[in-house]
């Protein structure tokens, strides 16, 4: 990869469930959305695992347990243990636990998924300000939350108790579409304080260490719709990454993105993981993947036919070798509608 880091997504002779032993998976935007299965998937990671891929689903969402999500997973379709399933939660509850001892009363900002993962770890939630916390730990609290949890954590965190974050998306996929996320609650204390959390989730080391841990992958792919978390955090990790359509991630914002932002590959949906993945190949400014040629000299230029997702690994090539190290900023909409995205 160069120094402007990567210019074009990659190819893939192998189909990916082949070429990587454990599928690294997101949840909300990548495997369901507001509960319900996204369009492939349930069938898509039954071949992938029936070919042989261990599949482990890491989300940044701390309110409910693995359990709990093994169970949903399970009912979708889509058969899972706890084990399989590596949450933010735990990722934040180690790292308080490798600062405080054993028994250290953590003021619990969040839900159930947070409270089991603190305990496991050896700490004794509480929930008030008053109880004499040794730290705040805030994660998401689902959208019953209220702002005297917010208001709790910030008498504490204002009094110059450790504060700890399970992650600052600030938005989460559901049903009904774009909802606050943790991030949002997270940055009513930051403006409450002035102070400053330890963040645990995607896309910053100690989850990605969690998962490791947990996983044993040897040759991980990273698979998600959010390239601020998902993605960001494969290339923190130094692994691939597949980012699917399916969740928060554009067309635009793809082309728009930054060199932490690219991911290693690029498709519509779950069933990426059991193709191949075709090559761009391109010179003099001018990218081609399938039937597709795409530039980006001034403008973007589309010219060809055929598959959506050739078109548009074509323009991120154009895009991305334009930006550099930096962000293309040139309009999408037109060549986008072209391929139906």
């Amino acid at each position: 990869m160069s120094q402007t880091g990567r210019i074009k997504p990659s190819g893939s002779e192998r189909a990916l469930n082949e070429a990587y032993d454990t599928a690294l998976l997101d949840l909300d935007g990548v495997v369901y959305a507001g509960g319900a299965a996204i369009a492939h998937a349930v069938d898509a990671l039954a071949e992938a695992r029936d070919g042989g891929m261990h599949l482990a689903y890491v989300t940044n969402n701390a309110l409910r347990t693995p359990d709990a999500v093994a169970a949903h997973l399970t009912e979708l379709g889509v058969p899972a243990e706890a084990t399989d399933v590596i949450t933010s939660a735990q990722a934040v509850a180690r790292l308080v636990s490798d600062q405080l001892p054993e028994g250290s009363r953590v003021l619990l900002i969040g839900g159930e998924g947070l409270r089991v993962a603190l305990e496991e770890r050896g700490l004794v939630p509480v929930e008030s300000a008053d109880d004499d916390p040794a730290a705040v730990v805030q994660g998401y609290g689902g959208p019953d939350f209220t702002w005297s949890r917010l208001a709790e954590a910030s008498y504490a965190v204002a009094r110059g108790v450790p504060w700890f974050a399970s992650n600052t998306d600030l938005t989460i996929p559901s049903g009904r579409g774009i909802a606050p996320g943790n991030g949002a609650a997270v940055e009513a204390v930051r403006i409450a304080t002035g102070a400053e959390p330890q963040v645990a989730g995607k896309p910053l080391p100690p989850m990605h260490r969690e998962t490791v841990l947990r996983t044993g992958a040897k040759k991980p792919l990273v698979v998600g719709d959010r390239l601020d978390t998902d993605i960001e955090g494969a290339h923190n990790g130094g692994v691939d990454s597949l980012l699917v359509l399916t969740g928060v991630t554009d067309g635009a914002q793809l082309l728009a993105a930054r060199p932490e932002h690219r991911p290693t590959f690029v498709d519509a949906d779950l069933r990426g993981l059991l193709t191949g993945q075709p090559e761009v190949g391109g010179e003099d400014g001018r990218f081609t993947c399938g039937g597709w040629t795409a530039s980006a000299d001034g403008e973007f230029a589309l010219d060809g036919d055929g598959e959506a997702m050739d078109g548009l690994r074509a323009l991120c090539a154009a895009a991305w070798s334009r930006a550099g190290a930096g962000v293309c900023e040139l309009d999408a909409a037109k060549v986008l509608a072209r391929l139906g995205l």
